[in-house]
């Protein structure tokens, strides 16, 4: 388990907890299930009181948790018949990037979905998760094909932002995220977004400007990451915590503003603790919100999608 710096007593006292069971596998005649028992007790109640009150920052980091479940892990547990297609058709594939055909119970779709990786690896080989042009061209030419073949479209949002390297604003950065969020609202079909971790800037929105957008408990969905918003406002990055604050970027906070339509209660602790548990969640969500799209006209679709976000921001800041 990797412990935030906010769950140190908690990390504390389950060590505790584990060091007695270690002792009693190594000594079988030694009885610590009731001490043990005990203090799990403690760490379920530290649990509950540490999560009922997380602040902004707070939820940033375990938005940001290394053992969260990703990209892959969703596919992996909710997918059937999963077909990955890569590339733009034009530059490169992305691997930031994965999408395909796939089925999510009886139901046919389209998935797009931002991968971070797992390890230093992985997160170098997906770039963690931070979309280069070639990634939104590939995930316009999958909604082009959801298009045609009237399939929904379900993305799933993980990402600290673009990648603003030198080569991806050669190649249109700007415009590629630009004509992505267009296509999401071009498309006849029904689109369902989650917010798994991080949504950031506009390579969030870029496949997250969809009919029913969902949110995890404990994600995240900014304009700007709370450091850089301290760096720009302030100077120092060391102001993250009231740049969280000022940002509304938490589920609850963006619910009450109408920018998402629903939260997905995460796990005690968050979805880490409890991986299979949170993507069921996640599935069954899902699935309920395609169910009440899916067969109403594509027009319909679009235009309710249309307004959707033109009408956003209108119950403003002070709600």
């Amino acid at each position: 388990m990797n412990y935030l710096e906010f769950e140190k007593p908690l990390a504390e006292i389950e060590g505790k907890a584990e060091e007695l069971r270690a002792l009693a596998r190594s000594n079988p005649g030694m009885d610590v299930e009731k001490e043990a028992a005990g203090l799990d007790r403690k760490a379920q109640e530290m649990l509950a009181q540490i999560y009922g009150g997380l602040t902004a920052w707070q939820k940033a980091q375990v938005a940001r948790h290394p053992d969260r479940p990703h990209c892959k892990d969703y596919f992996e547990g909710l997918l059937t018949d999963y077909t990955p297609l890569a590339g733009d058709r034009n530059f490169a594939d992305d691997h930031a990037v994965m999408g395909g055909l796939a089925r999510l119970g009886a139901q046919p779709i389209v998935v797009i979905g931002h991968e971070k990786g797992h390890d230093t690896k992985s997160r170098i080989h997906h770039n963690f998760g931070m979309a280069r042009p070639e990634g939104y061209r590939k995930a316009i030419r999958l909604m082009d094909l959801a298009h045609r073949f009237g399939l929904p479209v379900v993305t799933i949002v993980d990402t600290p932002g673009a990648y603003p390297g030198k080569g991806a604003e050669e190649r249109g950065q700007a415009e590629a995220i630009a004509r992505s969020t267009e296509k999401c609202l071009e498309v006849e079909v029904p689109v369902v977004s989650v917010v798994i971790g991080e949504g950031g800037s506009g390579g969030a929105v870029a496949f997250a400007t969809a009919n029913r957008v969902l949110m995890l408990e404990h994600s995240i969905y900014s304009v700007i990451s709370p450091e850089g918003c301290a760096s720009i406002l302030w100077k120092d990055s060391e102001k993250m915590r009231e740049a969280a604050e000022a940002l509304r970027m938490t589920a609850q906070d963006l619910d009450r503003l109408g920018v998402i339509d629903r939260i997905i209660r995460e796990p005690l602790g968050g979805a880490h603790r409890d991986k299979h548990a949170t993507i069921q969640t996640v599935g069954e969500v899902v699935g309920q919100a395609l169910a009440d799209l899916v067969g109403k006209p594509g027009r319909e679709l679009r235009d309710g999608r249309r307004r959707k976000f033109l009408g956003m921001g209108a119950k403003g800041l002070a709600a």
